[in-house]
Formats: C-alpha cells, sequence, structure tokens
C-alpha cells in the first residue's frame, strides 16, 4: 500500500494511491479516514491522483537525523564512522512535500542535498529490540536531509545547519510493504546524478536504528528516522531542482529558492 496525504477541492485527507502497475497517471487515491495508522477506514470518497496536491505525507512529532552511517560518506568528509548511531533532531518544521521549494537561508552561503531512506513509525515504541522493531514501522519514504555545509562546520553541532524551515523535504508517499534491506537510492540535481547508492551499504540497519533510537525517546506514530546518506551530496543553488528516487517508493522533487 502506498499512502499519501493530499489536498483535495474539499479540503486535506490522508488516502491510500491504487494504480495498475506503474502507471500513477491513471491512479486514484481513496481517502481515508481519521489517520493511516493501523487497519484504514475508508470514506468511500476518491479523487483522480492528478487531481490533487500531494503534501509531506506525515506531519511528524519530531525527525532523528542519522549521521554518518554510509562508509564512503564519512570518508568523503574525512570522518570516522562510529561505533554507536550518531542521532540529531530536526525540527517538525523543516518538513515540507513534494514540489514544495527548498529555501536558501541568507546566513549560509553553502546548503547541500542529501538523499536519504526514511523511516515512518507506526505506533508508540520504547526499547524496542532489533528483531521486533519492524513491528513498530508503518513504512518508508524518501527524504533529503538538506544541511547548511559551512554552518555545520562553524558551529561545531548540527542544530542550526540541519533545522532551517523547508529542511526536511519527505514524500511523495509512506510505501507500507517495501523491504529497506536493500534499495537503489539515487539524486539527481538538474537532472544529473550525484548519488548512486544502496541501502544494502548501511552501516546500522533500519531494525538496528529503530532499536537504538527507541533506547534514547520514545518514538511515537508518524515520527520519522532518516537513515543517513550515501557518498555523493553536493551544493545546491536557486533555480535548481533536486530529484530523489528510492526504487520501491517512489521520487521526490523540490525546487530551490532564495529564501
Amino acid at each position: 500500500m502506498r499512502l499519501a496525504r493530499i489536498a483535495h477541492p474539499d479540503g486535506v485527507a490522508f488516502g491510500s494511491i491504487e494504480a495498475e502497475g506503474d502507471n500513477d497517471e491513471a491512479a486514484q487515491v481513496l481517502e481515508i479516514a481519521d489517520h493511516p495508522f493501523g487497519q484504514p477506514n475508508f470514506t468511500g470518497r476518491r479523487w483522480p491522483l492528478a487531481d490533487v496536491r500531494v503534501l509531506a505525507p506525515i506531519l511528524p512529532t519530531k525527525v532523528i537525523a542519522v549521521g554518518r552511517n554510509y562508509t564512503k560518506h564519512a570518508e568523503e568528509f574525512g570522518n570516522e564512522v562510529p561505533a554507536d548511531p550518531m542521532i540529531f533532531l530536526k525540527p517538525s518544521t523543516s518538513v515540507i512535500g513534494p514540489n514544495a521549494p527548498i529555501k536558501l537561508p541568507p546566513a549560509s552561503s553553502r546548503v547541500d542535498f542529501e538523499g536519504e531512506l526514511a523511516v515512518v513509525i507506526g505506533q508508540p515504541v520504547k526499547n524496542v529490540p532489533a528483531d521486533r522493531a519492524g513491528a513498530a514501522i508503518l513504512g518508508y519514504t524518501v527524504a533529503n536531509d538538506v544541511t547548511a555545509r559551512d554552518l555545520q562546520s562553524a558551529d561545531g553541532q548540527w542544530g542550526r545547519a540541519k533545522g532551517f524551515d523547508t529542511f526536511c523535504p519527505v514524500g511523495p508517499w509512506i510505501a507500507t510493504s517495501v523491504d529497506p534491506a536493500d534499495l537503489a537510492l539515487r539524486s539527481e540535481v538538474d537532472g544529473v546524478v550525484k548519488q548512486d547508492g544502496r541501502t544494502s551499504d548501511l552501516v546500522h540497519t533500519v531494525p538496528e536504528l529503530v532499536a537504538f533510537v527507541s533506547s534514547v525517546m520514545t518514538l511515537l506514530p508518524g515520527d520519522m528516522i532518516l537513515t543517513g546518506t550515501p557518498e555523493g551530496v553536493g551544493p545546491i543553488e536557486a533555480g535548481q531542482s533536486v530529484s530523489i528516487t528510492i526504487d520501491g517508493i517512489g521520487t521526490l522533487t523540490n525546487p530551490v529558492q532564495s529564501a
């Protein structure tokens, strides 16, 4: 199932996208009552996917991101891979959806894209072991951990560099049945491939990350864990467009603008 959050003529709703094969041009969005967690309750209303605006698929209480979780990405910045996952928080106000603009803050002269697999939590969980982590996961989506690289270096910590409004594009929807163990991830800037990795290269796997993060903080439905980025990250400039594709999930595209 692919779960989306959409703006339709009557408001905003969650929905399930149904299409024959990969033909999204003829896809329909079936409205879900209330929320997408647990067994969905359909209202009977539907819209053509082409007639609605796809929003960020979820509004999390928190976004937990993982640094240096691909060996080659750590190496491209001259860093060691930590023994335990290196986690940090991005504010919920940084979340935007597909086609919404990434806005470059005037405080930074170097803003980078970072394509990532994002885990969406489906139920409250605390201290879950890795072998049971799958039961706490609603599904997976695509994320861009946008980073003001110069501020990251200047500050010595990542709160400001990772936390600007619009610095966490996610979407286009949540895939609930995909296996995250070995997915191709590609990032393009203006159609040029910049990142070409696989989730099988994650240092800490998805179950390990859910277990580790839940040992630190309670995870709530809708919370997201960004699992890290492969090598190849780089700068973006106003007027460009960033597209991140993860096989089995979809493509997240966002234009870049000056704030």
